[in-house]
């Protein structure tokens, strides 16, 4: 549905931060199929760990993030707000995540009110669960964060 180029227009993140490269699935305010190709070349590996490179949690978390943030903004041309992980709650890593998998994260919108949202989120390769937790998101003026 989203190739790399259209990902480009509507996130916010860009490389070596952007982990979305595409979406497979769309559905504006209600949930997300999104890949992350996962390359030996990425900076994180030279440290995490020498010899064993294992993908950092926490960056399996942002790739989720950052698909939910897709899921939430519409069509992406609201340069006034940035929609900002609020909270992480119960993600479980089951399986490392390797240089050469293809990670496919499926993000889902739970519940909403107010500025927050709420969303459940699966990390798989291959068709097997290597994480899946729940997050929550607020929206924020940009302008907010002008120094």
């Amino acid at each position: 549905m989203m190739n790399i180029f259209e990902v480009n227009k509507r996130l916010k993140q860009r490389p070596p931060f952007q982990m979305i490269e595409k979406v497979t699935e769309l559905v504006p305010g209600e949930s997300a199929v999104g890949i992350k190709n996962v390359s030996i070349n990425e900076p994180y590996f030279a440290g995490h760990f020498p010899g064993t490179p294992i993908m950092p949690g926490v960056l399996i978390i942002e790739s989720c993030a950052q698909l939910c943030s897709l899921v939430i903004e519409g069509d992406g041309t609201d340069d006034s707000l940035l929609y900002v992980l609020l909270k992480v709650d119960k993600f479980k890593f089951v399986k490392p995540v390797l240089p050469g998998d293809t990670l496919t994260l499926k993000v889902t919108k739970t519940q909403s009110g107010g500025t927050l949202t709420y969303f459940d989120a699966v990390a798989e390769v291959d068709g097997q669960v290597r994480a899946k937790g729940s997050m929550v998101f607020t929206a924020i003026p940009k302008e907010s964060l002008d120094g």
